[in-house]
């Protein structure tokens, strides 16, 4: 490293590091902690600029540890899960064998966890069911108050209609068709 740094202020480029320079791996295996978000861009399509080169700036999934770029998914899990970026990570390929005492406290979160979520969905679809009944209402009687006000407003027009037609026939000295009834 202090070679490198040397190397850098002089204005030349850093030397790689080889297979030889690596730390030998100390731990097994872990799993990661965070998700990888493969799935974020899944069944969509992208159109990207390519001047060339490579880089954090590149299309494509990059690796920060070993300075990569990947054009695909597979071969970026690939890289992930292989020994050379295991290696820089201080990790060799091998997994840790669990115990019985692991395995059982892993099955027993798990159930907990559904056992959860189950609960928690039964609630939300209670809450979501009676959520939409009041919608459902609450539109019904706004539809009934359309109507209602709608024949009220039609009721008003056959009125005024009719008083205009009354005064029309006085005014042309109709009395009326001969009809005594009223």
């Amino acid at each position: 490293m202090k070679e490198n740094e040397e190397r850098m202020k002089k204005g030349k480029a850093p030397r790689k590091a080889r297979k030889e320079d690596l730390p030998k791996p100390t731990e097994l295996m872990k799993r990661r902690e965070g998700s990888l978000e493969l799935e974020k861009n899944l069944n969509k399509t992208m159109v990207v600029q390519n001047p060339g080169g490579r880089g954090p700036g590149q299309p494509g999934f990059y690796c920060e540890m070993c300075n990569r770029t990947y054009k695909d998914t597979s071969a970026y899990l690939d890289h992930i899960n292989g020994r050379a970026h295991l290696r820089k990570l201080g990790q060799t390929t091998r997994i840790e064998r669990s115990t019985l005492a692991q395995v059982r406290a892993r099955i027993a979160y798990l159930r907990e966890k559904t056992k959860e979520a189950s609960n928690t969905k039964a609630f939300d679809f209670d809450k979501r069911l009676a959520e939409v009944k009041a919608k459902e209402a609450a539109r019904r009687m706004e539809q009934k108050a359309q109507k209602k006000a709608q024949k009220e407003q039609a009721r008003i027009a056959l009125v005024a209609e009719a008083e205009v037609d009354d005064e029309m026939t006085r005014l042309m000295g109709f009395g009326g068709f001969g009809s005594s009834k009223k």
